[in-house]
């Protein structure tokens, strides 16, 4: 759900592809308000994953380090999204993106600021309900003290339930394919227990029916030509099948299929076998992405 406004603010992000690098990108952000950061943030969690381009994932890789490396920063940042977003869904990604690593790395460090916020932050209190490490150190009980926790977690629940859930057992490998590039184009701000179902699923096939997962690669291939989906198909379901009880498998689909073995060119194995190692590299040559 990317709206005009978000638009707006991505459009902007895509001119860090031409920057020389990671220094001058970040040298950029770090010279922009905490207002405009924020919308920034905001906007990133509604972006397709089929959308994200080399720029967008320049401006993800910032705020991922901007927990550890720039603490007060990265909670401005918490209170702003706090103070001026209305979307809950994209609120709540504040703990999986940015306050729980922050208060993981920096929790001893940024207690009395965040129990100062606190005090007349509804929203801050509820926030920090989703903040439970199980160390005992002293300020994670200081948390505890202040967060709402209950209603944080009936949110949280309501925000993974999913309108439709999969009964992946039953589909078949046309709805599993159509299934895979639904889940994993969606937003952070959409994804639900159903991409963690399928994870699961895919796993399961991976382990015990590898020839069906395999079947699901090849559909997948079907219906999907964006490269970043692609990408994902390869460094995942692909790679995660290729082993010596498969490689006939994998042979004959890359001999029948040029995007098959193109794909491939995508898979990661050097950590493989020697006789699978060398099996693949026939197959793949010099196409390794």
């Amino acid at each position: 759900m990317v709206t005009a406004e978000d638009a707006n603010v991505l459009a902007s992000v895509t001119s860090i592809s031409e920057l020389s690098g990671d220094e001058e990108a970040n040298a950029l952000f770090d010279a922009l308000p905490i207002s405009q950061l924020a919308m920034m943030w905001c906007a990133l969690q509604r972006i397709s994953r089929r959308d994200q381009t080399g720029s967008v994932w320049a401006a993800k890789v910032y705020f991922d380090h901007l927990p550890n490396d720039q603490p007060d920063r990265a909670l401005d940042l918490v209170l702003e999204v706090l103070a001026t977003e209305q979307d809950k869904p994209t609120v709540m990604l504040l703990n999986d993106k940015l306050m729980l690593s922050l208060m993981f790395t920096h929790g001893a460090e940024i207690i009395d600021r965040v129990e100062t916020a606190a005090r007349d932050n509804s929203k801050l209190r509820w926030l920090l309900g989703g903040i439970h490490f199980g160390t005992g150190k002293s300020f994670e009980r200081r948390v505890e003290a202040i967060a709402n926790r209950n209603a944080w977690v009936n949110d949280d629940a309501a925000r993974h339930q999913p309108q439709h859930p999969l009964d992946c057992e039953s589909m078949s490998v046309p709805a599993l394919a159509r299934a895979w590039v639904e889940q994993y184009s969606k937003s952070d701000r959409d994804r639900d227990d159903n991409f963690f179902a399928l994870m699961d699923f895919e796993r399961e096939l991976r382990e015990e029916d590898p020839d069906r997962a395999i079947d699901v690669i090849v559909e997948v291939l079907k219906i999907e030509n964006n490269p970043v989906l692609l990408s994902m198909l390869a460094a995942g379901p692909l790679e995660d099948v290729i082993s010596l009880r498969t490689i006939d498998r994998i042979e004959r689909e890359a001999a029948a299929s040029k995007r098959f073995r193109d794909l491939l060119g995508g898979v990661w194995y050097f950590r493989a076998p020697e006789e699978l190692k060398a099996r693949l590299d026939a197959l793949i040559g010099d196409a390794r992405w």
